[in-house]
């Protein structure tokens, strides 16, 4: 991706140090020392303040460079206690400073780039060309040429130049280079596939979906150079203590002139030189932007990480913000003819040829659920009512309510769109052979980081979080109510949205988070806007300070904390620096610390605050950590509850249905639910607490941390046991409507039970296994 935007520049780095300034002080001072002790005291002082001379004109330049910046540097100092030196025949002295001042700039230059380091590996990564198909053969093009509908060809090791739809059954990507994520991910066929990522599997055909200056890897590359030229007020902060410290240096050295004379004021100059001040705010700020960088979250300047540690009021979207933000099966309902397994598999067979959003959410899920889809024959798609097909002999209808022959509203139908409705969701019919089968659930389900994420910000300085969003209060309201936030406001406009963010940030720093267009207004005006840049639109990517390059919203607590972290570094970097210096001056106004000793000791103040301002690069003392064998656990267990879920609409499907069996039918199907629970269900929830428990207990720490999810699986078993004995315990002759009313309350007592118990799982282990940093 050579050059994709104009726009696209690569991060600027001009060194003002290095290892020819050192090499060349270096030696000049070594040679100036060896005559003086040869005895040409003449030789070795004309080498000295050669040396010197080097050292004077790498403060000047830096000096110049910042007053054509607008700014009075501290370089200012080195150039005066350089030439004091040099007045008093300091000549050894001037030349250790000249040491000093080129090993800190190469040092400070080294620092630098060590925290651009993550930041500079998305541009050095950038491919240049493709290999395309064309007339049944490939050739290797450069990406220019590269068009939409273009079928490319990925090979291993190869990093994805443009996004793309995954033609290939399947492909193992290395995305940790945009997510930060460890392990590569699996992908299927039509799955969305985002440049930058890595084939870290067998070779795949990608179709084109976005020219290489519109893909995703072309705007993390804008945002990182925006990012990278970007000064942060914390670094003009410094440059304001630098210009008090000045004239500081400039009185302490002038009493010292009076106490002692010029060679002890020159003492003063060279220890206050050159000031901490300068090195520590940008080096620690820039290893923050590396931080969030390596965690998947682009950052658009220094000066946004700053304020972001400031926020106190967040302001969130709904819809793709606190959502996964596209439509996930989330229910089955039956007429009763057809299993809810069979009914899937169905819809999912003629909805595979059908390019409607919803039916791919129908296919997904069916192929999570392990319910393969087979090949239909004779579909047919009417748009705005659904599609039809045969399969396996059978004709299935999937659509709305009348294309899929539902007559009247029966209780299943009601049933239905009552739960859609509620929800806020979509309800698609399926018909088979001409009658009404069933009810597929689609909705758009929260994240199952999102209350974590909020509770995380609220420990890291947030105090007040308000929902603000387009939906209906009826759906927005359950939705603010479970993440946790102080207050919803519903069926707001982008103006209304604006005038909101006025309002929160009249009253403390405003942080809001979007996706969609709509939301692109109110993340420019706000003082941080973040944008969820994997799915959402490019409006609010280009408005939004901070982009979140991951599909993970829980990134953006780890920016809040990066963010206060780097500040706080930063300061203390500052301070410590200062205190070093004046502790420092104080003794050379003593008379009892001589010009070269002076300039020895400030370059270990230097080395001492470039070092702690790298601190921001390493991970904070709270990290935990985990064991690779524990993830590989997490993962498999995080598979498997996709069909636990499966297995909770067959519990509901039941139990919605008992009361239109009778007699044989209600056993046998109750009988079939307790295999599936005692089968399926408990034995998942045993290998659990047995297996995955333990390795996240031992990281956790504390007395039994793992107690609450340890006790659900006390109350599930026990639930399950109970409807086993009710069970086992009654004959045709019992069932009676009491009895009937019974079992349907254990049943929805148990999917009550899974489904809170899955949630938590998802949202406080499955979240927390993603974010562990993993050690082998």
């Amino acid at each position: 991706m050579a050059d994709p935007d104009a726009s696209v520049a690569r991060l600027p780095s001009v060194p003002v140090g290095g290892l020819i300034p050192i090499l060349a002080v270096t030696t000049c001072l070594v040679l100036g020392g060896l005559a003086q002790f040869l005895g040409h005291g003449a030789v070795g002082d004309r080498l000295w303040i050669l040396s010197a001379a080097f050292g004077l004109a790498l403060s000047t330049i830096t000096t110049l460079r910042t007053l054509r910046q607008g700014r009075i540097g501290v370089d200012l100092i080195a150039v005066l206690a350089l030439v004091g030196a040099l007045a008093v025949g300091e000549f050894l002295a001037a030349s250790v400073v000249s040491l000093m001042l080129a090993t800190g700039h190469a040092i400070e230059d080294w620092a630098a780039g060590q925290a651009r380091r993550g930041l500079r590996a998305l541009l050095e990564r950038t491919p240049s060309t493709a290999h395309r198909y064309h007339d049944g053969a490939l050739e290797t093009v450069g990406l220019d040429r590269v068009d939409r509908g273009d079928l490319l060809m990925i090979a291993t090791g190869e990093v994805v130049p443009v996004d793309g739809s995954l033609e290939s059954t399947t492909a193992v990507l290395d995305e940790a280079a945009l997510t930060g994520e460890s392990s590569p991910v699996d992908r299927s066929r039509g799955d969305h596939v985002r440049s930058g990522v890595v084939n870290a599997g067998a070779p795949f055909d990608l179709r084109v979906t976005n020219r290489a200056s519109e893909s995703t890897y072309a705007g993390v590359i804008r945002l990182v150079a925006a990012a990278e030229r970007s000064r942060a007020p914390m670094i003009r902060l410094a440059d304001r203590f630098a210009v008090a410290f000045l004239p500081a240096a400039i009185l302490v050295a002038a009493l010292a002139q009076l106490l002692g004379g010029p060679t002890r004021a020159v003492a003063v100059l060279v220890v206050a030189t050159p000031c901490p001040l300068i090195l520590a705010a940008p080096v620690a700020i820039v290893a923050g932007l590396s931080r969030c960088a390596h965690r998947g979250v682009i950052i658009k300047g220094g000066g946004v990480l700053e304020r972001l540690a400031s926020c106190t009021t967040l302001l969130i979207d709904k819809t793709g913000t606190m959502t996964v933000g596209h439509p996930v099966l989330t229910g089955i309902i039956t007429e009763g003819r057809i299993e809810t397994r069979s009914l899937l598999r169905l819809a999912a067979s003629v909805d595979q040829l059908s390019p409607h959003i919803l039916a791919g959410a129908v296919v997904r899920a069916a192929l999570d659920r392990g319910c393969e889809p087979v090949q239909p024959h004779e579909v047919e798609e009417v748009p705005g009512q659904g599609i039809r097909g045969t399969v396996e002999g059978h004709l299935v209808t999937v659509g709305r309510a009348a294309w899929a022959g539902v007559v009247g509203t029966p209780r299943w139908v009601r049933t239905a769109r009552r739960r859609a409705r509620l929800a806020g969701a979509v309800c698609v019919f399926v018909g088979v052979d001409g009658a009404p089968a069933g009810a597929l659930i689609l909705d758009d389900p929260l994240r199952p980081d999102a209350a974590r994420t909020l509770r995380a910000l609220r420990h890291n300085g947030i105090d007040r979080i308000v929902m603000v969003t387009g939906d209906r209060a009826e759906v927005a309201e359950p939705v603010g109510a479970v993440i946790g936030v102080d207050e919803v406001r519903a069926e707001r406009t982008p103006a209304e949205k604006l005038d909101i963010v006025r309002l929160e940030g009249a009253r403390a720093p405003v942080m809001m988070v979007g996706d969609g267009i709509n939301d692109a207004p109110a993340l420019a005006l706000a003082d941080v806007g973040v944008a969820l840049g994997a799915q959402g639109s490019t409006a609010a990517s280009e408005a939004a300070d901070i982009v979140l390059a991951v599909d993970r919203l829980d990134r953006l607590g780890d920016a809040a904390v990066i963010a206060r972290r780097t500040r706080r570094i930063a300061v203390e970097s500052m301070v410590v620096g200062m205190s070093l210096s004046f502790a420092a001056m104080g003794v050379a106004v003593a008379g009892l610390l001589p010009a070269v000793w002076g300039a020895l000791l400030q370059e270990g103040i230097d080395l001492a605050v470039i070092l702690n301002a790298l601190r921001a690069l390493r991970e904070g003392p709270e990290r935990t950590r985990l064991t690779g064998s524990d993830t590989v656990l997490a993962d498999r267990f995080r598979s498997e509850h996709r069909a636990i879920r499966t297995d909770i609409d067959q519990l509901r499907a039941v139990a919605a249905r008992l009361g239109s069996l009778e007699g044989a039918a209600v056993l046998a199907e109750l009988h079939r639910v307790q295999r599936m629970l005692v089968e399926e269900v408990q034995p998942h929830e045993d290998a659990e607490e047995q297996q995955l428990y333990p390795g996240i207990g031992r990281v956790l720490g504390g007395t039994d941390p793992m107690a609450p999810m340890t006790r659900a699986h006390v109350e599930i078993r026990h639930q399950v046991r109970r409807l086993g004995q009710h069970i086992e315990e009654c004959t045709v002759d019992d069932l009676d409507e009491d009895t009937i009313t019974e079992f349907r309350g254990l049943l929805y007592g148990l999917c009550a039970i899974l489904e809170l118990h899955t949630a938590q799982e998802d949202e406080s282990l499955f979240s927390l296994v993603d974010e562990i940093e993993v050690t082998t």
